[in-house]
């Protein structure tokens, strides 16, 4: 299975999955929320009353509808009452109010709408000068006629696609903004859905396209890739030459720890560390974990940890996670901090792959 392969299939449920492969090793996952969660799933938009706040957060509890609640930290220039248009930041555990945000994004493509935030920019991965010169252009005149105060930003996608395809997604995305952020008025009420699985991976596997896509029921199961998926979604994983490591969520943390085998020699805890660290964004991201994350390493001395702190942060860049490194405990554990942004894999498919 050589190349990117894009492979769309449904759920016995209904609910959509989209795996992206590389040279046959999974590279990205994603699968719809179970059935019974309710809509305030990333990226969705509401119109949110402002409730009461909530000071020793720092934030107000808002008022999304339907029994619906969600949290704006920066809520200091909004009065109780007050409507506006809110999206949803992260995943939360069941019971607890989404982090919500005010500075509302409209994301497809090829684009990103930001009102609230004027100006025009283009993908830095966008390197040609005569391609960005073109985009430029292209993105003046579909924003001509936007409100004064929405910004635009180009995605990297923008920079391989036919320039109709990059025009019309544009203007599709200023129209949805105007819509949604001239609702001042009524009740709490959701305005625009998360995007669905299908829907993310048209949307952030756009650049480079996949060699190929597959969008029909049962492809998973043709291509073997639910065999794929559980080895991807394992807790252990090999490091080579004896070493592994252990991706093990609890309610407060995710606990990394790397072990090196029958090999106790610094040289290979120094290896072990390095390839457990570089392939840990994308374990984090195939299996849904975030949030604090601490990683026991195998034994490295105080002289290694800036090497080891140089290895993380480029596998983060690698990635694109949105993910900090905290610093480093009293006992030699390294911690990170990582964006909710998806459920945990193994809980959205536990009635699919029981064995997981």
């Amino acid at each position: 299975m050589k190349g990117r392969l894009a492979a769309l299939d449904h759920l016995p449920d209904g609910r959509r999955i989209a795996a992206l492969v590389v040279d046959g090793q999974l590279e990205d996952l994603l699968v719809d929320p179970p059935l019974q969660a309710d809509p305030a799933q990333p990226g969705a938009i509401f119109l949110g009353k402002i409730g009461r706040p909530m000071k020793g957060l720092g934030g107000a509890m808002v008022d999304l509808g339907q029994g619906m609640t969600g949290f704006l930290r920066d809520a200091r220039n909004s009065a109780p009452g007050t409507l506006l248009p809110v999206q949803v930041v992260s995943v939360t555990e069941p019971g607890k109010a989404p982090p919500i945000t005010s500075r509302v994004l409209f994301k497809s493509r090829y684009a990103i709408v930001t009102p609230g935030r004027p100006g025009q920019n283009l993908s830095r991965s966008i390197k040609d000068d005569e391609v960005r010169r073109r985009l430029t252009e292209l993105s003046d005149q579909a924003m001509a006629g936007a409100p004064d105060g929405f910004g635009l930003i180009l995605r990297s996608a923008a920079g391989v696609a036919n320039d109709e395809d990059v025009g019309r997604d544009i203007e599709a995305m200023v129209s949805l903004a105007v819509d949604v952020m001239a609702e001042q008025s009524g009740a709490p009420t959701l305005l625009v859905d998360a995007p669905d699985a299908h829907l993310l991976a048209w949307r952030e596997w756009a650049d480079p396209m996949p060699d190929q896509v597959l969008d029909r029921e049962g492809c998973f199961g043709s291509l073997d890739l639910w065999d794929i998926i559980s080895l991807a979604l394992r807790s252990r994983s090999d490091l080579g030459q004896g070493a592994f490591a252990y991706v093990e969520p609890t309610r407060a943390l995710v606990a990394v720890d790397v072990n090196t085998g029958g090999d106790t020699s610094p040289a290979a805890a120094l290896k072990a560390n390095v390839a457990a660290l570089r392939r840990l964004p994308r374990t984090l991201r195939l299996r849904g974990l975030a949030g604090q994350v601490v990683v026991d390493l195998a034994p490295a001395s105080k002289r290694e940890r800036s090497q080891l702190e140089q290895v993380m942060r480029a596998a983060i860049r690698s990635d694109g996670a949105e993910m900090s490194i905290a610093g480093w405990t009293p006992l030699g554990h390294l911690e990170l901090q990582r964006k909710r942004d998806r459920h945990p894999t193994r809980e959205v498919l536990r009635d699919v792959m029981p064995d997981l």
